[in-house]
């Protein structure tokens, strides 16, 4: 089996990556995850403790030095099921972009752009500078993916998980992994009564 590859960077937004490993864990794909320093920080601040074994009750997947470009992630002929970096910050983005590989995070998703393996980056950041959407387009003309976390509202979110769930929901299906996190458009609901009346109106 080939494993895919969830990278967390130093964006606001650690949930989203530890709630769709929490999903490729539940499904027994065995990730290899890469944490660089901010974003260890991120997690320590945003859910308690940069410790991904604390934080995921696992030890399903596989964590790797963020600097050691001896790891097998640093090369094509390792096979790999695709990379997420989710959440994905800007200087990530750019170093990307630019193909500056300062870190094994850099130099795993240009190895995943070069293989033609799909590459998925999450930003969670608002507004976009010029800058930044300039290396978005420049990475999506490169073959990756660029998914903002922006998660929708028919649903009816009751929870910030269920905000949550619906962008990790869109994660997965971009890496064609089956799931049932988030319930699907199927139209609009058929409305009665005053609601109706209103729509009318």
């Amino acid at each position: 089996m080939k494993h895919p590859i969830v990278a967390v960077t130093g964006a606001s937004g650690a949930l989203y990556g530890v709630r769709l490993l929490r999903e490729l864990i539940r499904q027994g794909r065995e990730p290899h995850v890469i944490v660089s320093p901010p974003g260890r920080q991120v997690l320590a601040t945003e859910l308690g403790s940069g410790s991904l074994k604390e934080l995921l009750g696992s030890d399903g997947f596989r964590e790797e030095q963020v600097r050691d470009f001896a790891s097998p992630l640093a090369s094509g002929s390792f096979e790999t099921d695709g990379m997420v970096i989710v959440p994905c910050s800007m200087g990530t983005l750019g170093s990307i972009a630019s193909g500056v590989s300062q870190n094994l995070i850099h130099r795993a998703a240009e190895v995943t752009l070069k293989e033609r393996r799909r590459l998925i980056l999450v930003p969670r950041e608002t507004p976009f500078s010029q800058i930044a959407l300039k290396n978005m387009l420049t990475l999506s003309q490169a073959g990756a993916d660029i998914l903002p976390a922006n998660p929708g509202f028919y649903h009816a979110p009751a929870s910030v998980e269920e905000l949550v769930d619906f962008v990790v929901a869109r994660i997965l299906d971009l890496m064609g992994i089956p799931h049932t996190l988030s319930r699907r458009w199927t139209g609009l609901p058929v409305l009665k009564g005053e609601a109706a009346d209103a729509v009318r109106r």
